[in-house]
């Protein structure tokens, strides 16, 4: 047991600071969280953050989105913290050391969003194969039929007969490959640690070092944190090993990928296209490198607005895990989902 719950004097409430949609979280806010010792602060989303945090020094609990930061000086306007809670899977906009210095949990929502996001990471490689976007504006634009001639010369290709390989190999991943599975594509996959056979035969798939992944597949998706390791993984040198005919699709975080060098290889005929959810900086700027594109590469991109993990069952799962976490700190027990070492 912590000793956390003993330094809440009876009747006070603790502090609970939340950026994000007040209108969202009370949306999808758990029935237990009525009986709870809590006071939720909701914080205007144009206030900055540490302005709020100056406001309310004796907030106890943080709930931020995922692209939120949270750095070292803002917990310094937050003596009494106790739990960092991000209300999605990423949380590297958080300073986990410093939380990890000062004895505060991070939280992530480990696994709630996996199914909405594979269900998204399916559709843009479908979109991609089959002319979604491109196939809309030309039938808005009177063109249907000659958009349908081009795509008889084409040689669309099934994503049945695409071999599609998986960077990462974690919850979101593996819903993937199991969406993936009844359309019988061959799926591979990368991860710094490699699977068991058993997983390995259960999810249908395939381990491949990574550059010999690229090389293989017609479609790479990526499905990892971002690390040190990972931050711009998709690079030149990687671009270089992928089929020119190669779809890149990314409904992880935009900083995996090196925006120049995508949009070099796509300029230059060496990529395919791109399907993504996500790019770095968000918001996303319309020069972004890889949406300022001229109309002969447009057609080769496709965006969504980082929505993938956006359903009502994502939200009402990841909401629920977040206020229990914030329940077992009030029981003096240690939350589910620490991801900071603690």
């Amino acid at each position: 047991m912590l000793d956390f719950v003993d330094s809440i004097p009876g009747g006070i409430c603790l502090k609970v600071l939340i950026f994000g949609s007040q209108a969202r979280y009370q949306a999808y806010q758990p029935d237990f969280v009525a009986q709870l010792p809590v006071e939720p602060v909701f914080c205007p989303i144009d206030q900055p953050l540490h302005e709020a945090a100056a406001r309310h020094p004796d907030a106890q609990a943080l709930f931020v989105d995922a692209i939120t930061p949270v750095d070292r000086a803002m917990m310094e306007l937050l003596p009494q913290l106790k739990l960092i809670h991000s209300e999605g899977v990423a949380f590297n906009r958080i300073d986990l050391e410093a939380a990890r210095e000062r004895g505060i949990f991070v939280c992530n929502n480990k696994g709630c969003n996996a199914a909405s996001v594979a269900e998204h990471t399916v559709m843009l490689m479908l979109m991609a194969l089959r002319h979604g976007i491109t196939g809309h504006n030309a039938v808005k634009a009177g063109q249907q039929i000659t958009m349908k001639e081009d795509v008889m010369a084409s040689d669309s290709p099934e994503l049945g007969l695409c071999t599609v390989g998986l960077v990462g190999f974690g919850d979101i991943a593996q819903a993937t490959a199991r969406r993936l599975q009844p359309f019988g594509c061959p799926i591979y996959y990368y991860a710094p640690h490699r699977r068991s056979e058993e997983v390995e035969q259960d999810f249908g798939v395939t381990y491949l070092p990574l550059e010999e992944l690229a090389a293989r597949c017609d479609i790479l998706s990526l499905h990892c944190a971002v690390t040190d390791e990972t931050r711009e993984m998709v690079n030149a040198d990687l671009l270089s090993k992928m089929k020119p005919t190669a779809i890149l699709v990314n409904t992880a975080r935009g900083d995996l990928l090196d925006n120049q060098a995508v949009r070099q290889a796509l300029m230059e005929g060496r990529l395919g296209g791109i399907a993504v959810d996500t790019l770095a900086p968000e918001p996303t700027p319309a020069d972004h490198p890889l949406v300022d594109l001229p109309p002969e590469v447009q057609d080769r991109a496709i965006y969504s607005p980082h929505l993938g993990g956006i359903t009502g069952g994502s939200f009402r799962r990841a909401h629920a895990n977040m206020w229990n976490s914030l329940r077992l700190v009030l029981e003096g027990k240690r939350p589910n989902f620490i991801v900071n070492g603690l």
